[in-house]
């Protein structure tokens, strides 16, 4: 449909969708954003009005079904996401997910199925950024041989002190967010880019505040997502991965990755990308050469995969399975302490 106007609706107008999608979006030639469903009435007419987008709808299956598009962005939290993504392709509908790509494995596995059943439709979710300006570069760097033999793989993330009086967030309600915990997801993705798959995890997780008040009633709830959590996992690659990811560890610096080989060792933090080879004193950073340097362009790869001029690299519906596998095995391990073979 490379000639075909791309008449997009949005269902959930979060901040990413406000943000990132929507704008971006409206400034693709031949691209517009023509209708919006938010949680309420009056927030769905305040982002039409701040967006200047002609349609507002009150229910998602309206919007979904309507003539008036040929796709569709979800900005829902994870609870949303399989149910609109099968609606949206059944519909014949392009579909762009927001991250995480649904509750569980099983939900990620049969929205990987129907979009496979339709592929001349366009099925892609929002990807993990954090490390989208040194991918090329990391990937190129273990190619060449800098590390060697990758052997160790040490991530962290969480630099805060706990806060026991806040009230319940979506992604601490395991009935919006499903088996999704903090940032996990979106590092081990990057480390997916980097490196490939986990064959075997073991997790230890913990929450230390019970029970947090829902803002939206007041209610008290239990929050069963971890606060405080790290993961082993054998890797396909032949390292051992190492992932702690926390709300509770205040004061501990930068989050960033470790990557160490027989022969080297690289460090991505804030944005750089840091190494050093046997019989160097220090790490280094590295310069990203301009043609390796990548960023956000995750609306710019829609457009073109939906006009057939790009295929989905960031990130597939594949890979998204892949994420939400790790998820559940972690969330399996916790519960059932012992290690979890992957793929499940």
């Amino acid at each position: 449909m490379t000639h075909e106007s791309i008449r997009v609706g949005v269902i959930g107008a979060g901040a990413n969708t406000r943000l990132h999608h929507i704008p971006k979006l409206q400034a693709i030639a031949g691209v517009e954003v023509v209708s919006v469903c938010n949680r309420s009435r009056a927030s769905s007419e305040r982002v039409a009005q701040e967006f200047n987008i002609p349609k507002v709808y009150d229910h998602w299956w309206e919007l979904v079904e309507a003539d008036d598009t040929n796709a569709i962005v979800i900005g829902t939290w994870p609870y949303m996401h399989k149910t609109l993504t099968l609606a949206a392709l059944a519909a014949d509908k392009h579909v762009l997910c927001e991250a995480r790509m649904a509750m569980n494995a099983a939900e990620a596995e049969e929205m990987l199925e129907e979009a496979q059943a339709r592929p001349h439709l366009t099925a892609q979710i929002v990807p993990s950024p954090f490390t989208l300006r040194v991918d090329k570069t990391v990937k190129r760097l273990i190619a060449e041989g800098y590390l060697g033999d990758l052997l160790a793989i040490e991530a962290r993330a969480g630099s805060q002190f706990l806060n026991p009086d806040a009230p319940l967030h979506w992604r601490q309600d395991m009935d919006l967010s499903g088996f999704n915990v903090m940032t996990m997801g979106i590092w081990y993705e990057a480390l997916l880019r980097w490196v490939g798959e986990a064959t075997q995890v073991v997790a230890l997780g913990k929450t230390f505040v019970k029970l947090r008040r829902d803002e939206a009633t007041g209610v008290m709830k239990p929050a069963r997502v971890p606060e405080h959590i790290t993961v082993l996992a054998d890797m396909a690659c032949g390292a051992q991965l190492t992932l702690t990811i926390s709300a509770v560890t205040g004061l501990a610096g930068a989050d960033g990755v470790y990557l160490f080989g027989s022969q080297g060792t690289l460090y991505f933090s804030g944005g750089k990308l840091f190494g050093g080879r046997k019989g160097d004193a220090a790490l280094q950073e590295i310069d990203i050469p301009a043609h390796e340097v990548g960023g956000w362009r995750v609306e710019e790869e829609f457009v073109n995969s939906i006009r057939g001029q790009e295929t989905i690299t960031h990130t597939s519906f594949a890979d998204g399975v892949k994420y939400m596998q790790f998820t559940e095995a972690v969330a399996r391990s916790r519960a059932e302490g012992q290690a979890i073979a992957l793929p499940l």
